[in-house]
């Protein structure tokens, strides 16, 4: 033990007085002393010639010497490291390191398209609330209390206030631009509204609508096929086929359902147009002479026509998504696809 603990120290007086100058001193001491046949590992060697009651102290002393050696080894790489960091030149004619570039959201291009679709047929942007009072979310609409329409959409209510709703549709927005009384009136509505829909890849509880509504005198049914067709053509090209389909909405009379030709397949039938060619994209109709009353509008003077279509439905109809739960996932694997895209 006690020759042990002469040789650690005279080692130990040999560590303290190291000062490498150079990398190749560094690695000349590491191997010396922490190499596989250095002297760490030969004196650890040692200790079969230590008495069994002193094993435990001269445990200690060994592991307290290779500690050391560690040490200053791995304090002169760090000081090395930095020196040389310091004396690295910097390039200033160096191109700077290239920022990813992002894209839009897919729901974002398509709800631009559709805007500056209906911007050139003269028709501006109105936005509102997504909070709602009942007046402006349905009996304004045509749907009084307890009128059977109400059960066509599950309603969001605000807990400390029942007759406060998350909006349903952006109809509302039509609703408080009627309101002024600034006639006549051409409008596109876009925004997010909600629904109390189990989430699958079919429903979501929120989603995008792109509502239009056109207020002035003679407005006919005409008028209203002339701009859908036109839609049509800028948004899914000229060869696609349109087709009307009578319908039901609270706020329009008469009221139809429009349909295009699959993008798909061409009519031939797929799973996007479920085998029957025809792909349902919005409704519209002739503004309900109630609905305008409600805001003071004579309907003997004035008529006019609505329409409403759904972001996403378009969106998956343009670009084959099929999945509705993809656009708010926020996955990058997903996003980055549209990279390239407008």
């Amino acid at each position: 033990m006690q020759d042990l603990q002469q040789k650690i120290a005279a080692y130990e007086a040999e560590i303290n007085a190291f000062q490498p100058t150079n990398a190749a001193e560094l690695e000349a001491f590491r191997i010396q002393f922490l190499g596989t046949k250095g002297i760490v590992k030969e004196i650890f060697g040692e200790m079969k010639n230590v008495a069994g009651p002193q094993k435990k102290e001269a445990g200690l002393l060994l592991n307290a010497f290779k500690i050391a050696a560690e040490s200053k080894y791995e304090a002169f790489v760090h000081l090395q490291g930095n020196s040389q960091n310091k004396e690295a030149k910097i390039d200033l004619t160096l191109p700077g390191t290239s920022i990813p570039l992002g894209t839009r959201h897919p729901l974002k291009m398509v709800e631009n398209k559709m805007v500056s679709i209906f911007e050139k047929l003269g028709f501006s942007v109105a936005t509102g609330p997504e909070v709602e009072d009942d007046w402006h979310n349905f009996t304004s609409l045509n749907m009084p209390e307890n009128h059977t329409a109400r059960d066509m959409q599950d309603t969001f209510y605000v807990a400390s206030n029942p007759d406060w709703v998350l909006r349903t549709h952006t109809s509302s927005v039509q609703a408080r631009m009627l309101e002024k009384g600034e006639l006549p009136l051409r409008v596109i509505c876009p925004g997010r509204v909600y629904r109390n829909e189990t989430i699958s890849a079919r429903a979501h509880c929120f989603f995008h609508q792109c509502e239009g509504l056109y207020i002035d005198k003679g407005v006919s049914f005409a008028d209203l096929k002339q701009t859908l067709y036109h839609f049509v053509t800028e948004m899914f090209g000229a060869d696609t086929k349109v087709r009307f389909r009578p319908s039901y909405f609270p706020f329009t009379e008469p009221s139809a359902e429009m349909d295009i030709s699959c993008t798909v397949c061409g009519g031939s039938g797929c799973n996007l147009c479920k085998h029957t060619g025809w792909v349902e994209i919005l409704g519209c109709g002739m503004v309900h002479p109630n609905m305008l009353r409600n805001f003071g509008i004579d309907p003997e003077v004035y008529s006019g026509f609505a329409f409403g279509m759904g972001v996403e439905r378009i969106t998956q109809i343009k670009y084959q998504v099929n999945d509705l739960r993809l656009y708010s996932q926020n996955d990058l694997r997903f996003l980055r696809q549209f990279q390239s895209i407008e």
